[in-house]
C-alpha cells in the first residue's frame, strides 16, 4: 500500500469521497469565476489603449499588473490557507475582486487602472487558483492528478466562457460599465460558493507524507529550496512563452485585419482545448509522475509556437491557437502535483504558491515584452521567436531533473 492510499484509508472515508467529489465540483465553479481577472483585459486591451491614446506596451501594463498581483497573492493568500484554511481568506478575496473591477471601470488613467488590477483584482483572483489547487489535494489520494486537474480547468473555464461575453459587453456598453456589471456579478456568486467549502481538509498522515516527500528529494539531492528555485525558473520561462499567443492573440489578429472578435474567439477556442489538456495531463500525472508529464507538454508547446511563427491565415489560427491549447494547457497546473509529489503536504500551499508566483511573474513578463517586442520591430514574428526561445529553457530543466533522478536511482 502506498503512502497516498494508506492516507486514504486512515482518513475514515473522507478522502475521495462523495463530499469531496461535491466539493471538488463547487471549487472548480469557483475558479471558473474567480479567474476571470485573468482574461478579463485581455479582451479589453484594444478599447483600453484607443481610450487612453497610448502605445501597445503601455496598454499591456495592467495585464502586467494583474499577473504580478496575482502571483504576490497566491503567496500570501497560501500562507493563510495552510493555517486557517480556505473559507476566509476566499471570502476576502472574492471581496477585493469585485471592488477591483468596480474601481478598474471608474479609473481615471492607466496607472490607477494598472493599481486596481494589481492591487485587487491580481490578487483576488489568485485565491481562485493555487490555494484551491492545494486545499483540493488535501482531499485525494489515488486521484489527485485528476482532482487537481479538474479543479484547475475552472481557470479555463473562465477564459473559454468570458472572452466572448465580455468582448460583446464592451462593444455595447463600453470597457468601463463592463468591468463594474462584472465585479458586482464576481461578489454576487462568489460568495455564497465559498460556504460549500466549510468543512476542514480530512486529517491526514503528516508524517508519512512528508517522508514520501524527503525521499523523492533524496533521489534529485537537492534542497527543498534548491528544487523550489528550478521549479519557479522553469515556471517562469514556460509562461513566458505562454504569454505570447494568450495576451495578443486578439491585438495579433486585429493588426492582421482579422478584427478584435476574431481573436477573442481564438482566445476562447484556445482556452476551451486547454481543458482536454489539463485532463489529459492529470490523468497521465498520476501514471508517470508530474515532471515527466511536464517535460512532454512543454515540448509540445514549443511545436505550437513554431506553428505560430509560420502561419498567419485566418483558417490557420484558428487551428494553431486550438492546437496551442490542447498542447499547454495542462502544463501550470503540473507544479501543483510535482508540489505534491516533492513537499511535505502542510506545506502545499505555501510552496505552490511561492512556484505559482513565478509563473505568473513569467506572464506579466512575457505579456509585456511580447508588447515592447511589436513596439519595436513593428511585428510579433520576433515575439513568438523570443517566446520559443524561453521554452527551451524550460525544457531544459525539466529534463535535467528526469536525467539527474534516472543517474541517481541507477547508481543505488
Amino acid at each position: 500500500m502506498d503512502a497516498q492510499t494508506a492516507t486514504s484509508s486512515r482518513a475514515g472515508g473522507q478522502v475521495e469521497s462523495p463530499y469531496a467529489w461535491l466539493r471538488l465540483a463547487a471549487s472548480t465553479a469557483l475558479a471558473s469565476v474567480g479567474c476571470l481577472g485573468m482574461w478579463s483585459y485581455v479582451v479589453a486591451l484594444p478599447a483600453v489603449q484607443a481610450d487612453f491614446a497610448i502605445t501597445r506596451a503601455d496598454a499591456s501594463l495592467p495585464f502586467t499588473a494583474v499577473m504580478i498581483g496575482f502571483g504576490v497573492g497566491g503567496m500570501l493568500i497560501g500562507r493563510l490557507v495552510d493555517r486557517f484554511g480556505i473559507v476566509f481568506p476566499l471570502m476576502g478575496a472574492a471581496v477585493m475582486l469585485g471592488l477591483g473591477f468596480v474601481a478598474a471601470g471608474h479609473a481615471a488613467n492607466l496607472w490607477q487602472l494598472a493599481l486596481a488590477h494589481a492591487m485587487l483584482i491580481g490578487v483576488g483572483s489568485s485565491a481562485a487558483f493555487g490555494p484551491l489547487l492545494a486545499d483540493i489535494s488535501h482531499w485525494f489520494g489515488r486521484r489527485r492528478g485528476v482532482a487537481v486537474a479538474i479543479c484547475s480547468c475552472g481557470n479555463y473555464l473562465a477564459g473559454a466562457i468570458w472572452p466572448p461575453i465580455i468582448g460583446h459587453f464592451i462593444e455595447t456598453a463600453g470597457w468601463r460599465s463592463t468591468h463594474i456589471g462584472i465585479g458586482l456579478f464576481c461578489i454576487a456568486t462568489m460568495l455564497p460558493l465559498t460556504l460549500a467549502l466549510r468543512r476542514r481538509a480530512p486529517a491526514t498522515d503528516g508524517a508519512a507524507g512528508s517522508a514520501a516527500a524527503s525521499a523523492a528529494q533524496d533521489t534529485l539531492n537537492l534542497t527543498p529550496g534548491a528544487l523550489q528555485a528550478l521549479l519557479a525558473v522553469a515556471g517562469i520561462a514556460c509562461c513566458v512563452a505562454m504569454a505570447m499567443p494568450q495576451v495578443h492573440i486578439v491585438a495579433y489578429c486585429g493588426d492582421l485585419g482579422y478584427g478584435v472578435a476574431r481573436g477573442a474567439e481564438m482566445l476562447s477556442l484556445m482556452l476551451g482545448f486547454g481543458l482536454i489538456s489539463r485532463l489529459a495531463c492529470g490523468f497521465i500525472a498520476d501514471r508517470i509522475g508530474g515532471i515527466a508529464t511536464l517535460l512532454i507538454s512543454s515540448a509540445l508547446q514549443a511545436v505550437a509556437l513554431l506553428l505560430y511563427f509560420a502561419f498567419d491565415s485566418l483558417t490557420s489560427l484558428y487551428v494553431v491557437s486550438a492546437l496551442f491549447g490542447l498542447f499547454q494547457g495542462g502544463l501550470v497546473p503540473l507544479y501543483a502535483i510535482i508540489v505534491r509529489e516533492y513537499f511535505a503536504p502542510a506545506e502545499a500551499a505555501t510552496r505552490l504558491g511561492t512556484i505559482l508566483m513565478a509563473t505568473v511573474a513569467g506572464m506579466a513578463l512575457g505579456g509585456w515584452m511580447s508588447g515592447a517586442i511589436f513596439d519595436f520591430t513593428g511585428s510579433y514574428q520576433a515575439a513568438f521567436a523570443n517566446g520559443f526561445l524561453w521554452n527551451l529553457l524550460n525544457i531544459a530543466i525539466a529534463l535535467w531533473i528526469i536525467l539527474r533522478r534516472e543517474r541517481r536511482l541507477a547508481l543505488a
